[in-house]
């Protein structure tokens, strides 16, 4: 390499991170600049919005840095380290990179899951998530482009599924996918095809192929289930090594980064705002099944582009909440069938879940009580009331609601969950309850802390 050439990549390497570092920039002033949506400015809001920033960085690194179909491995989209999107504290947010033109595999042992099969599960002793669910797709993730054209119907292809209500396994807990264009002759487990003909109203266009396998993991039981771990190997004629870096591949890779980092934080301030006019700025917000009403919510509905995308066989509730010291925020759900999964989150004003290892601020089926009438209750407030069902603020004043309800087949719309809330004084919390709901003590309160730091500790253990 003779001495220009040195400079030359000298010179565009520097150019490229400088671009990044503008990305970069273009980004953290998206945090206090309401032409951008940011929050109302407050000292915790501030804060929480640079860590919100360093967290896409994280992202931005892996995905820029560390994605290569050809040499594939799963990673968290979200986790205790970058939360968005108004994540679920109940969830591993999985993917890895694909070429849908190539067969993979996927492998794994998973811990004793005949509760996925309907049956009595297991207790005090390590079992399956609740609920896991593999889904295919084509094109970014959902905020790559920052801008909210990628929501328009057929931007994005979904290819196929398989959720834990089909999987079956092997004796011993052997669990096996297959992805490709095509399912082999001679294989006859799960698989997924990955290739899908050009669209009908577009004959003439290009076949279209899968780039990403993700999907979830979610835990109802945080003391018992365990995470899978997944293994995904390509298949067939695979180079033996990763190319070496050069110039070229780095100089993409800064911009890659910049960009996904810029347009993540640029795209889900817009979406709230535009989508679910959560800061009520739109005319017409009645009309919108997804605006986020103050301390009340929307209908349910199913998860879709229209909501930023989402686990598919998800209904999705929201609203926000806007509380006082001495106010409360008491909240009751119904649902039919048989859902596979249920949760309430809350979430700061930038879609980060608050801290749910060391506060009480999610709760999941499981972790909740529900009387033998079969509602579902809740109560949102800032200090404990006692109740089992009681959700943390955290301390924010303000923040997202955000209730799941998983199943494996939807039902039909009129059988959908139904959700209402009411804002109460915070010393009227308990007496909203009926007398079966349990009163927890301060050590008791303790115990289920504990509980959860060690599941979150071992969700996203890093060894």
């Amino acid at each position: 390499m003779t001495e220009q050439d040195v400079n030359a990549a000298k010179n565009e390497l520097r150019n490229a991170f400088d671009h990044m570092i503008g990305e970069l920039q273009a980004a953290r002033d998206i945090i206090d600049s309401p032409d951008h949506f940011a929050p109302a400015a407050t000292d915790r809001v501030l804060a929480e919005g640079y860590r919100y920033l360093a967290g896409y960085l994280h992202h931005g690194i892996e995905r820029a840095f560390h994605e290569d179909p050809n040499f594939p491995a799963f990673r968290n989209a979200l986790s205790i380290f970058n939360k968005a999107t108004i994540d679920n504290a109940d969830a591993i947010y999985f993917y890895a990179p694909i070429d849908g033109r190539k067969h993979y595999r996927i492998t794994a042992i998973i811990e004793d899951s005949r509760h996925w099969r309907g049956q009595e599960r297991l207790y005090g002793t390590a079992i399956a998530p609740q609920y896991m669910i593999f889904e295919t797709s084509d094109g970014g993730i959902a905020g790559d482009t920052g801008e909210l054209t990628e929501l328009i119907p057929g931007t994005r292809t979904g290819f196929g599924t398989l959720d834990s209500s089909a999987i079956e396994l092997g004796p011993n807990g052997e669990f096996e996918l297959m992805l490709g264009p095509d399912k082999p002759s001679d294989y006859n487990g799960h698989f997924i095809c990955t290739e899908k003909p050009p669209k009908q109203d577009s004959p003439d266009g290009e076949t279209r192929y899968a780039t990403y396998i993700s999907g979830r993991q979610l835990f109802h039981d945080w003391e018992f289930e365990e995470p899978v771990a997944l293994t995904i190997t390509p298949l067939g004629d695979v180079d033996q090594y990763p190319a070496p870096l050069t110039t070229e591949r780095v100089v993409g890779q800064l911009h890659r980064m910049g960009s996904i980092i810029h347009g993540q934080m640029q795209f889900w301030l817009q979406f709230y705002d535009v989508v679910l006019n959560c800061n009520g700025t739109h005319e017409n917000i009645n009309n919108s099944p997804y605006f986020m009403p103050v301390n009340a919510y929307n209908t349910p509905n199913a998860a879709s582009t229209d909501t930023g995308g989402g686990m598919s066989t998800n209904i999705y509730a929201g609203g926000l909440f806007d509380l006082a010291e001495d106010e409360a925020l008491y909240i009751e759900a119904q649902y039919s069938g048989e859902p596979v999964y249920t949760s309430f989150h809350l979430g700061n004003l930038w879609g980060e879940s608050p801290d749910y290892a060391n506060h009480q601020s999610s709760l999941n089926g499981y972790q909740m009580y529900m009387g033998k009438d079969q509602v579902q209750r809740w109560v949102v407030a800032h200090r404990d009331p006692g109740v089992q069902n009681w959700l943390d603020t955290t301390g924010l004043p303000k923040g997202y609601l955000s209730h799941r309800w998983a199943y494996s087949e939807l039902p039909a719309k009129e059988q959908w969950p139904k959700i209402n809330a009411k804002k109460i004084r915070f010393d009227q919390a308990a007496s909203h309850f009926p007398a079966d709901q349990p009163i927890l003590t301060e050590a008791q309160r303790r115990e289920t802390i504990k509980i959860r730091q060690r599941h979150v500790q071992k969700r996203f253990r890093v060894f």
